[in-house]
């Protein structure tokens, strides 16, 4: 490690600067890929022998996102011509380089199994016993990324009849609830409402997200529409470390607040040591029962709130705290976590006030997080402790910036979304990594100064 720039701060960008060798001895330090070997090796002794070398399959591929390399036939064709390389991916001098059909046959069995996920489950716990991940606030939010297939063209479906207006009457109103109903049964989890998900278990809900490629909308920074047909990632991200805690992709027509309860319930039964105070999501995922999942794990939800055409209301500010007579605002004062109640005391312009002393003057005031869970949360909307925890939401950002601009997030080289999904959690698992690896290398650069 003499080579290392010898200072107290080690970066991701410190790690990308090391020789090709060492930078790939720590990133693949972190990895234990048994769990990618078993889900890719013959399961039988009978027929024709494995002639891959797949350790070291699984770790060009790891290389070919930490280097950059755009396609698998560049990461063929440099494994074939540059030897070194060839030895640092770990193929052995007898191995045979594997073809780009080889590659693609190994991502296929990748694409069957959750062998990634349980990598990425396996590093993060690794992460969390070593103390590199100490967070208690986690950022979600989303972002987009296309597909490199194109958008098949939709026959336009001829115009339904205009229905009938006015009342049905009872015997017609009663079988229509009942064919409504069995409708809204049949729907899949991801076309039912987000209050539909508290109620079921991790596991159907990642196996049932949508990750088939679609046309997806969102509003720039101008105000208007702009379209992508792709895919969409959802991460939830550790404010302090920025360690992707957990992750979803999902195609781009889902709605952001449709992710949310999946990537939490992620963490509380997945990640069960961290002690999460704080949930930090922008107003795209304001509903109520996201609110309840976090106060589930007992935890603050930290929303930015959605007005959704709502009127305003009386004798409360904007940020829902009561005002005085004057239409002077409460400041919030504290949170009791016994009652579950916000205290609000008076304003600062009560002290020269002619009513202080009057009847209509109330000194304090008390509300309950449960008279509205959307728009009362610890700490109160508004304070200076709501928004330096809301600004904590900006680690997401960061991160989902550094998975497209660094981490080849946005070059997906696969038509299906199967085939999508393992370029997404390889993506996710190779940040993870190169995070432990960089937290690693730090630790040893502080011991070694503190023994000098």
């Amino acid at each position: 490690m003499s080579i290392i720039r010898q200072e107290s701060l080690f970066d991701m960008q410190d790690l990308y600067e090391l020789e090709p060798t060492k930078r790939f001895e720590a990133i693949f330090s972190t990895l234990h890929i048994e769990p990618l070997l078993f889900a890719v090796s013959k399961k039988t002794v009978y027929g024709a022998p494995t002639e891959l070398n797949y350790p070291a399959m699984i770790y060009a591929l790891v290389v070919r996102i930490v280097e950059r390399i755009p396609t698998i036939k560049d990461l063929v064709k440099r494994l074939r011509h540059d030897f070194l390389f060839h030895l640092e991916c770990g193929f052995l001098f007898s191995d045979r380089i594997p073809s780009e059909a080889s590659f693609s046959r190994f991502a296929k069995k990748l694409s069957e199994s959750k062998a990634l996920e349980d990598v990425q489950e396996t590093l993060l716990l690794q992460a969390i016993q070593e103390g590199f991940i100490t967070d208690d606030v986690v950022a979600i939010d989303a972002t987009h990324f296309e597909s490199r297939d194109q958008s098949t063209p939709q026959e336009k479906k001829p115009k339904a009849e205009p229905k009938k207006r006015g009342r049905k009457p009872k015997a017609e109103q009663e079988v229509f609830q009942k064919e409504k109903q069995e409708r809204y049964k049949q729907k899949t989890m991801y076309e039912k409402t987000i209050e539909d998900q508290l109620d079921v278990d991790l596991e159907t809900l990642r196996t049932t997200v949508p990750i088939e490629p679609n046309w997806g909308i969102k509003k720039n920074s101008e105000g208007k529409n702009t379209f992508w047909f792709g895919f969409k990632a959802h991460l939830a991200v550790g404010s302090k470390s920025q360690y992707i805690l957990q992750s979803l992709m999902s195609s781009a027509s889902l709605n952001d607040g449709k992710a949310a309860i999946p990537l939490l319930k992620g963490i509380q039964e997945r990640l069960s040591s961290l002690c999460i105070r704080y949930g930090t999501l922008d107003a795209g995922y304001d509903y109520e029962a996201i609110y309840q999942q976090l106060h589930h794990m007992k935890a603050k939800a930290i929303i930015a709130y959605n007005k959704r055409n709502e009127g305003e209301l009386l004798g409360f500010d904007e940020h829902f705290a009561p005002t005085c007579v004057r239409e002077y605002s409460y400041r919030y004062d504290s949170f009791d976590e016994k009652y579950q109640t916000l205290k609000y005391t008076q304003p600062s312009e009560c002290k020269t006030c002619p009513l202080a002393h009057d009847s209509l003057c109330q000194k304090v005031y008390k509300v309950k997080m449960e008279t509205d869970i959307r728009k009362y949360c610890a700490p109160g909307r508004g304070s200076e402790a709501w928004k330096k925890l809301y600004n904590q939401r900006s680690a997401v950002e960061r991160v989902n910036a550094y998975l497209k601009e660094f981490f080849q997030l946005k070059n997906v080289r696969y038509r299906t979304g199967k085939r999508a999904k393992v370029h997404f959690d390889l993506v996710t698992l190779v940040y993870n990594a190169s995070k432990l690896a960089v937290d690693r290398i730090k630790r040893q650069i502080t011991q070694m100064k503190q023994i000098a």
